[in-house]
C-alpha cells in the first residue's frame, strides 16, 4: 500500500472527482450558525448558479470526522472540493466547523449538527433551499454523528451517506478513550439505531475502503450486517484497494465511480416529491 502523504499535504489535496461547472458555483463563508459559550462555530454554503426551483435546492450537510484538536476543517481541499462539486451537481452543501476536538467533545459536536441542520432550515428562504429535502454526509470519525439522523425523531434527513465512517463505538478498540461512558458509545453508534429503527431509518449509502483499517472496517460490516437484518434501505460501495481517504488518495476509477453513484443516490432520494 503506498504511503500516506505528509499531513501538510493531505489537508490540501481536493477530490480526484470532476464535473463541468465546479468553477462558477458560488460560496458564503464563515456563516455564524450557533454560538455555544459564546464562541461562534461557522459554516461555509455552496450554492449553484442560476436559479433554483419554486421549493429552492436540495442541501447537504457534510460532517468532517474527528476527533481533530483544531477547528476549521470546513477549508480542507477535500471539503471545498467536494462543496464545489455538490454545488455544480445541483446542491447546496453546507460546510461547517463542529466540536469533536477530542473523544470527550462527541456530545458537543452532536449538538452541533443539531444546530446546523436547524440553522439551514429556519434560514432556508436566504439560502435557496428546500429544508424537507435535506441529506446528510460523514466521513472517517464523523460517522457516530450519523446516529442523529438515524434516531427515531432525528434530523428529518432523507438521505444519509457515509465514508469509511466508524458506525458502531460499543466494540472498544484496543486502547479506547475511557472518556466515553458505554452509554454516550451507543447513543452515538449508527448500528444501535439502525437496529432500534427496524427498516424505517432513511435510505443510507455506505462506501468502504478494502484497505482501511480492519476494526473501522468491521464496524462497518456489523452496520452492514444489521441495516440487511431489518430490511433497511442500503446501498453499499466497496472499493477493494481504496485506502481511507480514498476519494483523494486513490486517483482511479473505482473511486470516481463511487462518488459519482453517491451524487446518483442523493439526486433520486432528494428529488422533489
Amino acid at each position: 500500500m503506498a504511503e500516506m502523504p505528509p499531513f501538510e499535504q493531505l489537508i490540501r489535496m481536493e477530490i480526484v472527482y470532476r464535473v463541468p461547472g465546479m468553477a462558477d458555483t458560488a460560496v458564503r463563508n464563515d456563516i455564524p450558525y450557533t454560538a455555544p459559550g459564546g464562541e461562534a462555530l461557522t459554516m461555509d454554503v455552496y450554492q449553484p448558479s442560476g436559479s433554483c426551483s419554486a421549493w429552492g435546492w436540495p442541501v447537504v450537510l457534510m460532517v468532517h470526522g474527528g476527533p481533530v484538536p483544531m477547528l476549521g476543517a470546513k477549508n480542507m481541499g477535500v471539503f471545498t472540493s467536494y462543496g464545489r462539486l455538490l454545488a455544480a451537481s445541483g446542491f447546496v452543501a453546507v460546510i461547517f466547523n463542529h466540536r469533536f476536538l477530542a473523544p470527550e467533545r462527541l456530545s458537543d459536536a452532536g449538538a452541533d449538527v443539531e444546530a446546523a441542520a436547524r440553522y439551514v432550515r429556519d434560514h432556508a428562504a436566504d439560502l435557496s433551499i428546500d429544508g424537507k429535502r435535506l441529506g446528510i454526509w460523514a466521513f472517517s470519525g464523523g460517522g457516530p454523528l450519523l446516529s442523529l439522523a438515524l434516531r427515531e425523531r432525528g434530523l428529518g434527513a432523507r438521505a444519509v451517506v457515509a465514508y469509511y465512517a466508524a458506525l458502531d463505538l460499543q466494540e472498544k478498540p484496543p486502547g479506547a478513550s475511557a472518556a466515553l461512558s458505554d452509554d454516550v458509545r451507543r447513543d452515538f453508534s449508527p448500528v444501535h439505531h439502525v437496529k432500534a429503527g427496524a427498516g424505517k431509518t432513511p435510505p443510507i449509502l455506505v462506501a468502504r475502503a478494502g484497505l482501511d483499517h480492519p476494526f473501522l472496517n468491521a464496524s462497518i460490516d456489523r452496520f452492514v450486517h444489521e441495516a440487511l437484518a431489518v430490511n433497511a434501505s442500503l446501498d453499499l460501495m466497496n472499493h477493494p484497494d481504496g485506502r481511507h481517504g480514498f476519494d483523494i488518495l486513490d486517483d482511479d476509477a473505482r473511486s470516481r465511480e463511487i462518488i459519482a453513484r453517491t451524487l446518483e443516490f442523493l439526486r433520486l432520494r432528494l428529488a422533489t416529491a
